[in-house]
């Protein structure tokens, strides 16, 4: 960390991307815990992680790759992402070896997208007015308005190679593993929500999404305040969110002091990955 900027250099990349890893493992988990099968699977997998939770699932996903050599049990992989009728998509950190991208590309897969990884230093922070924790026994709404908002997607930057069904994204916010919901409200309505959750001193921002009606009110921008005080009071080094390039939530992001620290790049194997796999829900701003 440099100065008042966060330089990512590969160490921290390496530490970012095990904290996704550990994300995608849990939640994976979680979801065939749901259900009571043991349909799907989260196998390490050279430093990351393989991951089918379910059907049409964003936890459907190799993660990590690049930090710990080239995965030379690929083959299994495939097949067993194969035998699910799924593609493999591959989320690869461009400070990851470079080997990796080059090994998959001899392999068939093709390059489909971006997401940009965008971090920032935690220091002191206050919770803003009309945003609090969500109650154990409000879970249900949250997850509802906020899927219904995720649904509505922000047109700003490149749009999102991904499409899931509400009742995917419902699912897939409600298996991820270890995160503090938040929400917010706006003339006694709510406005919008967000989650996080904290690894190896990394607070890692997800699911957050504003109520169409309530966007460009600052909802988003006081969400991310409030994480970033609860990521403080956590102890966290390093606050963590990944938004589509050029996205609002993107500029929102910038203007708390995130910096842009790398991209992934989206390389597919198989069928589009177009509903069918992905990373967890993002930003709706």
């Amino acid at each position: 960390m440099d100065g008042e900027r966060l330089f990512c250099d590969t160490a921290l990349a390496a530490r970012i991307e095990r904290a996704e890893v550990r994300l995608i493992a849990e939640s994976s988990d979680a979801a065939r815990a749901r259900r009571g099968d043991s349909v799907g699977f989260a196998r390490p997998l050279a430093g990351g992680v393989a991951s089918f939770a379910e059907a049409d699932s964003p936890f459907n996903k190799i993660a990590g790759l690049g930090f710990e050599g080239l995965p030379d049990a690929l083959d299994d992989v495939e097949q067993a992402f194969a035998a699910l009728g799924a593609p493999v998509q591959v989320e690869l950190s461009q400070l990851a070896d470079p080997a990796v991208g080059a090994f998959l590309t001899r392999r068939g897969y093709h390059l489909e997208s971006f997401e940009n990884v965008l971090g920032r230093r935690v220091g002191e922070a206050a919770v803003p007015d009309g945003v609090r924790l969500a109650r154990d026994d409000e879970l249900d709404h949250w997850l509802a308005e906020v899927a219904d908002a995720f649904a509505v997607a922000d047109t700003e930057g490149v749009p999102s190679h991904e499409d899931f069904p509400r009742q995917t994204v419902l699912d897939a916010m409600r298996d991820m593993a270890g995160v503090r919901r938040y929400l917010a409200e706006r003339d006694g309505e709510f406005a919008g929500g967000a989650s996080f959750r904290v690894t190896d001193g990394i607070a890692q921002f997800t699911g957050a999404a504003t109520v169409p009606r309530f966007r460009r009110r600052g909802v988003q921008t006081a969400l991310l305040r409030a994480r970033l005080a609860a990521a403080a009071a956590a102890g966290c080094e390093v606050a963590v969110v990944t938004t589509q390039p050029g996205s609002k939530s993107q500029q929102n992001a910038q203007r708390q002091g995130f910096d842009l620290l790398y991209a992934r790049a989206i390389l597919v194997k198989g069928v589009s990955s177009t509903s069918s796999s992905g990373a967890d829900s993002r930003h709706a701003s």
